[in-house]
């Protein structure tokens, strides 16, 4: 069997349980995450419409968006990568067609109307459940191949109960979808009861400052979780550390007090492999 993409997120799911997945907003983010030792990277809705574009996770972005910043990090890392098509814009097929030509390893498309709020925000509305099933069927007319994966999202436990998301989840499962996203789950049982009732591996996404608590590894283990996401933990810690840096020059004229704060010239080039001539 050839080495796609695919085949590659598949095989990181093999090997490590759960999966541990980073989430990057660049390329070099990417590289970074990389030599920590994660194995598979994703690329978030909310990260290209906060860092790329400055602006609220409304379902404003649009694949030509998320296309610039997917492409720059699957060209420059080994990596599989997971993508957040939203709601797949105009055409899924398409969505899924072009990603995938770029290098994309997997996506995630979701159940909530095309203005979208985050996952963890309240008024959240939902499609019903047959408009998300064409939604999912036509994701995976755009695989390139069997191996590519369609993950279908579903935010209903914040909106119709866990009961209702499952039923959801397993009418996606039926479309098409390979694996489960469960968005906002609030207790480990919750976890337990959608990988109890699905046949697919499940996605637990442990974001900060949301409805879901910050489980370990562990504690998620036990459910029987296959992967777990970090989206933008790794970007927020950045945008607070930029601010510090920011105000201390502003403030004090100099960024002499923070300069310990910072990464070296020579972690730079460690990071991104480069030899600069002597």
């Amino acid at each position: 069997m050839p080495t796609t993409p695919g085949t590659l997120f598949r095989a990181a799911l093999t090997a490590e349980h759960p999966l541990q997945i980073a989430g990057v907003i660049n390329a070099y983010a990417a590289l970074i995450a990389q030599q920590v030792g994660f194995k598979a990277l994703y690329l978030s809705g909310a990260g290209v419409a906060n860092h790329s574009l400055g602006i609220p996770d409304c379902g404003d972005t649009t694949l030509a968006d998320v296309l610039v910043d997917a492409e720059r990090i699957a060209q420059r890392t080994a990596l599989p990568l997971l993508v957040d098509i939203d709601t797949g814009w105009d055409d899924p097929t398409i969505a899924v067609q072009k990603l995938s030509a770029v290098g994309v390893a997997a996506v995630h498309i979701e159940d909530q109307v095309p203005a979208k709020l985050c996952g963890h925000l309240p008024g959240k509305q939902l499609v019903p459940t047959e408009e998300m099933t064409t939604r999912v069927q036509s994701a995976v007319a755009g695989k390139p191949d069997a191996e590519f994966v369609v993950m279908a999202r579903t935010d209903a436990a914040a909106v119709e109960g866990v009961s209702a998301a499952i039923a959801r989840a397993q009418a996606y499962i039926a479309a098409g979808a390979d694996m489960i996203f469960a968005e906002a789950l609030h207790t480990l049982d919750e976890y337990q009861a959608f990988t109890k009732a699905v046949e697919v591996p499940v996605l637990a996404n442990i974001t900060e400052f949301g409805q879901t608590p910050y489980y370990s590894l562990d504690e998620l283990r036990s459910t029987g979780v296959a992967m777990v996401l970090y989206p933008l933990s790794a970007s927020r810690a950045a945008a607070a550390a930029s601010l510090e840096v920011y105000q201390a020059i502003r403030h004090h004229g100099s960024q002499k007090s923070v300069v310990g704060n910072m990464q070296t010239r020579a972690e730079l080039y460690r990071t991104l492999g480069y030899e600069p001539p002597n």
